[in-house]
Order: C-alpha cells, then structure tokens, then sequence
C-alpha cells in the first residue's frame, strides 16, 4: 500500500561524465523511451579512453561482439540496457576492446567495455552513453541525481513494480 517496502535499485554511471536525463539524449529512440526508461552519461571530453563499467551488480546477459553495447540483469532481476555512444554499431568494433563476457557476474564498477574515445569521436560519433530499463513492467518510477559524475556515484534510483 502507498509503495511502501517496494525494492529500490541503484544505478552508477557507467563512466565518469555528466548525467542526464533519458530525454536529453539526442537520439527518439531513447530521448522518447521507446526502449525503457532510464538516464544517460555524456563521458568526460578530454579523455582519451574511457573503460565503460557495470552500473550495479548482476550478471551480464549479452556483450555485444562490436562492443557498442550490453545487457545486464542486476541482483534484483532488472533488465538494463548500456549503449556506448549513438550510431557506434556502425564502427564494427573499431575502438572497442570487450574485456568481459556474456554469463559473467559483475559488481557495480566492474570494467566491461574499454573505447578509444578519441578514436570514435574523430569517426564523428556521439559517446553519450544511454542506460536503459528495458522492461517497463518492471519499474514504477526512475529517479535521475544529475550531480552524480564518478562510477561510485548514484546516478539513478529505480523503483520496483
């Protein structure tokens, strides 16, 4: 009743960068929630690589062979989709370096994906770095911190359906 003892989870950046909201990411597909609910990372401009981690603990479901993106089922059981950069399956892999892979369990923060960054920004790709609920039943309400920058960070507080 009242949502009360309904299970919170806690999602981190993914890598450091600026947070925002899921609708300010340049892209209808994820700015108007077609694939879920969620937030988004714009990662730091000066770096040159970037290693893209687990936003929370579970069990990676599928790493991408490209490397542009994966999925993850935390401890809770939410589906989570991170997708490295706008339009970035088209490189084919060029600038990703898949360090885990599909069965592993992870913790928050566990490296997953490492980007030459420089090397996908000169291509002309966006990094911006969507983090998506994927199954809407799933969740009652996301709640975005956009003061969050560190991968020890809370960036976003997903409330349980």
């Amino acid at each position: 009743m009242f949502g009360l003892g309904k299970k919170k989870v806690t999602l981190n950046p993914p890598c450091s960068g600026k947070v925002v909201g899921i609708d300010a990411v340049p892209d209808p597909i994820f700015a108007d929630r077609m694939l879920g609910d969620g937030f988004a990372v714009e990662p730091d401009a000066d770096q040159a690589t970037i290693e893209f981690c687990a936003p929370t603990a579970g069990k990676l479901h599928k790493v991408f062979h490209t490397g542009h993106a994966f999925t993850l089922i935390s401890t809770d059981g939410l589906e989570l989709l991170v997708h490295i950069g706008l339009e970035t399956v088209e490189l084919k892999g060029k600038g990703f370096d898949v360090l885990a892979k599909d069965g592993d369990e992870v913790q928050a923060g566990t490296p997953i994906v490492r980007v030459a960054a420089d090397e996908v920004r000169a291509a002309g790709y966006n990094l911006i770095t969507p983090i998506v609920c994927t199954k809407p039943s799933q969740v009652d309400s996301v709640s975005v911190d956009a003061s969050a920058r560190a991968i020890t960070d809370c960036a976003c507080t997903v409330k349980l359906a």
